[in-house]
């Protein structure tokens, strides 16, 4: 029997493969989820107990919470990472490590063929299709529901004819789970109009009262979040969501371009993420120089479209990665900031590397590194190229 690895998350999708590849074509069927911080122990159990009940030879849990991370997660804070100023590309950026997981597993197994149940109207087909072209070239990608193009009920009825036993009721809103956020899609999201109501949101509005939360970042990476520290940054993200999410905060709807080329809406919450990346931020623009963040700016948009389309692999972004990974030496120190109610406010920052020092001088107030012939000579240097060209262009007149 040939050997095929598929990426399983338990949904009517993938539940279909199982059946399609080990009843239809004939295959080893090997399914694999993995988890980038979005499954509890007892969903996992579960997921593999209805993977063992549809028919896999075996199946197997792959816990890249550390991986995802410390390869893709910290990257999109060193560059304070929104999609078109708005998403922390909280599904897009674990699907690379999931497609990079699920490949390496392939190779591990030494499978003849790799399987996901991505359809043909989303990103996630592509991203999947290109990182095994390139990381297991030549091993067979079978993708039934795409090549088939089949519909829910043409699923459901398939199943239900081979005697599978699951809940068929498609929920109002799909729900995609992860330590960077959690998406959210429903009818609002299908039309250019239309907010996402309260209860479509996992996570619910608990507290009410302002709520104060110091983070301590150290070159860059969120190590404690108010008196308590942690042995890795994962841990202060689940923490500070905790703290975070109660208050109902980072809720909102992306608008952007998919990779085959349409617009689509997708709602999102992700509370930890927002604050870290804002918080991020506000320390950056104390203790780097214009030209760093303005060039942090560039590169950063940059890295993180490419992301979004599946480019994880374009030797690029390790050059990127490099560079953020430089801007961060100084990048160290506390950051205030006051939760509420749907929304925060970063109230300032403390850094031994803070450029706003008093030493040099109070913007608009006192000076203390210059003499006012100073500023004059250097007033006429600065503007001199622009004056000759004004004064050539006054003179052709």
């Amino acid at each position: 029997m040939k050997k095929v690895v598929l990426g399983f998350s338990g949904g009517l999708d993938t539940s279909y493969c199982v059946k399609y590849l080990t009843e239809e074509k004939g295959y080893e069927v090997h399914s694999v989820i993995v988890n980038t911080g979005g499954f509890t122990a007892a969903e996992l159990q579960e997921i593999e107990q209805r993977a063992y009940n549809l028919g896999v030879k075996s199946h197997k849990a792959v816990d890249a919470i550390h991986t995802y991370y410390d390869k893709v997660i910290k990257y999109l804070v060193f560059g304070n990472v929104l999609k078109n100023n708005t998403y922390p590309l909280s599904v897009s950026a674990e699907r690379m490590s999931q497609a990079l997981a699920i490949a390496e597993y392939a190779k591990e197994m030494g499978a003849d063929a790799v399987a996901h149940g991505s359809t043909g109207a989303g990103n996630d087909q592509v991203r999947f299709d290109m990182v095994f072209h390139i990381m297991i070239p030549g091993v067979e990608i079978i993708t039934p529901i795409r090549d088939m193009k089949l519909s829910r009920e043409e699923e459901i009825a398939f199943l239900k004819a081979k005697g599978v036993q699951m809940n068929f009721d498609k929920a109002m809103y799909s729900i995609n789970k992860g330590i960077w956020g959690t998406s959210v899609g429903g009818k609002e999201t299908l039309t250019s109009n239309g907010f996402l109501p309260e209860e479509a949101f996992p996570t619910q509005l608990t507290k009410q009262d302002p709520e104060q939360v110091k983070l301590r970042f150290e070159k860059g990476e969120l190590v404690g979040v108010n008196d308590q520290t942690f042995a890795h940054p994962t841990d202060a993200i689940f923490h500070l969501q905790a703290i975070a999410g109660a208050f109902a905060i980072g809720r909102d709807i992306h608008v952007g371009d998919t990779i085959i080329g349409i617009k689509g809406r997708v709602g999102f919450e992700a509370a930890a993420p927002m604050v870290i990346i804002k918080a991020h931020h506000a320390l950056e623009k104390h203790v780097l120089t214009k030209w760093q963040l303005t060039w942090k700016d560039q590169l950063a948009q940059f890295y993180g479209n490419w992301l979004h389309e599946g480019q994880i692999m374009d030797p690029v972004m390790r050059d990127i990665e490099a560079f953020l990974e430089n801007t961060q030496q100084h990048v160290t120190g506390e950051v205030f900031v006051t939760l509420l109610p749907y929304r925060f406010q970063v109230t300032g920052i403390a850094s031994p590397y803070d450029l706003m020092s008093s030493k040099f001088g109070k913007y608009g107030e006192m000076n203390s590194g210059w003499s006012g012939e100073d500023v004059r000579g250097f007033s006429k240097i600065f503007g001199n190229q622009t004056m000759i060209w004004h004064q050539i262009a006054d003179s052709g007149k």
